[in-house]
């Protein structure tokens, strides 16, 4: 299912000029369309995968509601000294007719090479109705990180969506929409928030499910951010509608075992992250719900055996995390076309 509402969505879009990010928090850069997961790169940069803000069309009824247009304003962008570049442009985008909420390409991480998610939030029979850009929807490719001449280029390794319509792991609605992506033993694992499934890609682009995440008290999982460490991957819940507060949990997935709880009580999770010490970061996207007027994100700090610690609040709907050095770096407003920033939090 698609991550985001309509109604939270119009909210981030009027609140972009001035996203409320409670201190002590640094705007590391600004201007972003839809800016979702986040990744130090092995040349030092930080890159942000940009959803975009869709395009002139076909357009088609969006989830919630109204209308969602295609147009190739994805990106990949890459931060060093200050200075924002967007390395590869005119990936596809699907967004409202405003640019906001928008399904592109959405995480990025590395190893060794640069792996670069899309998203879907459909049907993969979607695809066939776009030009030839949307085709790359809903898969998992890999790219050259570095000097920003030549341009990196994006080479598929895996279609995830085409894995969701031909296996269907959860067994529910076909609908795929691959989020984050991590390296872990043996290959990479994404998650897949409209399939409910955690998915390992091999090097050679086969794709197994690893956990599926079912259904419960009438709402779906949709899994979203994926970290691993130390033998098992963690994985971080949304919560389909109607996004109920306090119904987000993080599983541990060991491969070939059933995912086990590691917190709950949480509320609308984009992101997940751990540090080398194994502490826990979760980033809600709305902490008192999306459906709520006024969503505002949070990140928290969660050790085993004790209540989560708020490390900022006040965030605009962020879209992704990634800890590095003793901060964490938040795409914060990530609905936002043009209003998106990166934000840095001392933990």
């Amino acid at each position: 299912m698609r991550v985001l509402v309509a109604s939270a969505v119009a909210l981030a879009a009027a609140l972009a000029p001035t996203p409320a990010v409670a201190a002590p928090t640094t705007v590391v850069v600004q201007g972003l369309n839809n800016p979702r997961g986040l990744a130090f790169g092995p040349d030092g940069a930080l890159y942000v995968a940009e959803a975009g803000k869709g395009g002139n069309g076909p357009c088609f009824p969006g989830p919630e509601g109204g209308d969602s247009c295609f147009g190739t304003t994805g990106a990949l962008a890459r931060i060093k000294n200050g200075t924002l570049t967007r390395v590869v442009t005119g990936l596809p985008s699907l967004a409202a007719p405003d640019g906001s909420g928008a399904i592109g390409p959405s995480d990025v991480s590395f190893l060794g090479l640069g792996l670069l998610t899309t998203g879907l939030g459909a049907n993969p029979d979607l695809r066939a109705q776009l030009p030839a850009a949307g085709k790359k929807l809903g898969s998992l490719f890999t790219f050259v990180p570095g000097p920003v001449t030549p341009a990196p280029t994006l080479k598929r390794v895996a279609d995830i969506s085409a894995y969701e319509k031909a296996h269907n792991p959860d067994g529910g609605e076909i609908d795929s929409n691959p989020q984050s992506v991590v390296p872990g033993p043996g290959g990479l694992a994404v998650t897949d928030a409209g399939g409910n499934s955690l998915l390992g890609v091999s090097a050679s682009g086969a794709i197994k499910t690893l956990a599926v995440f079912p259904e419960r008290d009438g709402f779906q999982a949709v899994p979203t951010g994926v970290a691993y460490y130390q033998g098992a991957y963690y994985v971080a819940q949304l919560t389909g509608f109607p996004f109920p507060k306090g119904a987000a949990r993080i599983y541990r997935v060991v491969p070939g075992h059933q995912p086990q709880i590691v917190a709950q009580g949480l509320t609308n999770l984009i992101d997940v992250a751990i540090a080398p010490n194994g502490t826990l970061y979760a980033l809600e996207i709305a902490h008192d719900g999306l459906l709520s007027p006024v969503p505002s994100g949070r990140l928290l700090k969660i050790r085993p055996g004790q209540s989560p610690v708020t490390i900022a609040g006040g965030l605009v709907l962020p879209g992704g995390l990634a800890l590095h050095e003793g901060y964490a770096y938040i795409s914060d407003c990530g609905v936002c076309a043009g209003g998106g920033q990166i934000v840095r939090v001392p933990l």
